[in-house]
């Protein structure tokens, strides 16, 4: 099957259910209802199969975890909350709960124990923050319905069409069916919030993109970072891109809104990256950054908040952070994004690379919805790569001409737009800028961020020719 027949089937289902469950609440709270279910079966089943795969290996050849007792199951706890990070007893398990839904009258309870039980079961460990939480969103006592039975009518459809969903695994599929998921209902249910998607995620081609161009040339990094990550899909593509074995410290980003932070650490175990090898952290990047003594990365990826403001010069004390003090001059107040892109080259290993793109012009129309196909990434990447000129698309611009121009990095000062009624794009050496808001706005304050020099491929401030796409 297609990619996009793969990826149609999944979106029709999930519209299914949505149907089947809608009314009890609107969409933008019952999102957190769908993925905490999904994440739910998904570590009931992960558990499963590596508890199953190494009694197996131990030759039980017929053992099976979820036919177990619990008092049987006990013996396993410590070992496998260290390993995996979390516990679930037999009964418990989204396969059993599900199968005694209809019949369990008190099933809203029976749910919000193991909710329970999944949480403390870290509690005491190293995993404990990385499951603290995850659940929070999955209210089965109050919103699904005013009366008990109503309330468990819904959970027993919610545990059904979950159930039902043919997920396969992350390395079974041509797309990504447990983050294409995730996608799809994020964008249906914040078109119906009057929110933006692009708040949560970016799309998975782009996702991909930015993680090919940040490893042309390598085969492994010492870890990625994304300091304003959202759901987390921009580091999640390195795992697909290079393996997860391959990003040899882990994956580490930091997310200001609590729901979106509980939504990353979801992605993360939807994955399959262990509690061991992922950090997320929930705060203010800017004013409390997070992972300070991991730094650098060699490979940071981003798509930071546009137009925004942040705390800026109302802080004298930030001056002197050492992400800040280099370019002797704070980003303006109402320009958090450049505070970002200071804070990303602060964080930058000197061999590392850094990216933020968006290919404006490179798309293909799917019905209403725009694709940035395998054509058109390879063709962003080709003119990374090649750093020759591409007329109307590239150019390789000298650090010279950078200084005649001020430093101005707007990519129509150096790439001729071949029809105008298109909105620009580029790539910028290692940072490739995804512009939400005027170019020249943001330019005009590059001179002072890098003290007059410009920004090069390795991170720092020194002069390097960039390639530039348009």
């Amino acid at each position: 099957m297609t990619k996009e027949a793969q990826r149609a089937e999944l979106h029709k289902t999930i519209w299914r259910i949505a149907n089947d469950l809608r009314g009890s609440v609107d969409g933008w709270d019952f999102k957190g209802y769908v993925l905490g279910m999904l994440f739910y079966r998904f570590i009931s089943e992960h558990l499963t199969d590596y508890l199953n795969g190494m009694e197996r290996a131990a030759g039980v050849a017929a053992f099976d975890y979820a036919e177990l007792g619990d008092g049987d199951a006990e013996f396993g706890r410590e070992v496998t909350v260290s390993d995996k990070g979390y516990y679930i007893l037999p009964s418990e398990l989204f396969v059993n709960v599900r199968r005694r839904a209809r019949g369990d009258a008190d099933l809203n309870e029976t749910l919000a124990r193991v909710f329970r039980n999944i949480e403390g079961s870290a509690v005491g460990t190293g995993s404990e923050d990385d499951l603290k939480g995850l659940f929070d969103e999955l209210d089965v006592s109050n919103k699904l319905g005013p009366t008990v039975a109503r309330r468990n009518e819904q959970l027993v459809k919610l545990l059904d069409a979950i159930g039902d969903l043919k997920l396969g695994t992350f390395a079974d599929n041509t797309i990504d069916a447990f983050g294409d998921a995730y996608e799809y209902l994020m964008t249906m249910y914040a078109s119906s919030a009057g929110k933006s998607g692009g708040e949560f995620f970016t799309p998975q081609e782009v996702s991909e993109l930015l993680a090919r161009i940040t490893v042309v040339g390598k085969t492994s990094v010492n870890g990625v970072y994304d300091p304003a990550c959202g759901s987390g899909s921009l580091l999640l593509q390195f795992a697909k891109v290079l393996g997860k074995d391959n990003v040899r410290r882990g994956f580490f980003g930091q997310e200001i809104n609590l729901t979106t932070y509980n939504l990353a650490r979801i992605n993360m175990f939807l994955h399959d990256i262990n509690y061991e090898d992922f950090d997320i952290a929930l705060g203010d990047t800017l004013l409390d950054p997070a992972h300070g003594d991991i730094v650098p990365f060699e490979a940071i990826v981003s798509n930071p908040p546009y137009s925004t403001k942040w705390r800026g010069a109302d802080d004298p004390t930030l001056i002197n952070d050492p992400r800040f003090s280099p370019a002797g001059i704070l980003a303006p107040k109402s320009m958090a994004d450049l505070a970002f892109t200071m804070h990303i080259l602060s964080w930058l290993a000197v061999d590392g690379t850094a990216a933020i793109v968006d290919a404006s012009k490179q798309f293909t129309r799917i019905g209403n919805k725009i694709k940035l196909t395998e054509g058109h990434q390879q063709a962003v990447l080709d003119a990374f790569t090649a750093r020759e000129d591409v007329p109307h698309f590239a150019t390789l611009v000298e650090a010279e001409a950078l200084a005649d121009n001020v430093y101005n990095l707007s990519v129509s000062s150096y790439v001729e737009a071949e029809d105008r009624e298109y909105p620009r794009n580029g790539v910028s050496g290692s940072i490739a800028r995804k512009g939400r808001r005027s170019h020249d706005d943001r330019d005009n304050h590059h001179q002072q961020q890098c003290g007059g020099r410009g920004v090069g491929q390795t991170g720092d401030c020194d002069p390097k020719p960039t390639t530039t796409a348009g």
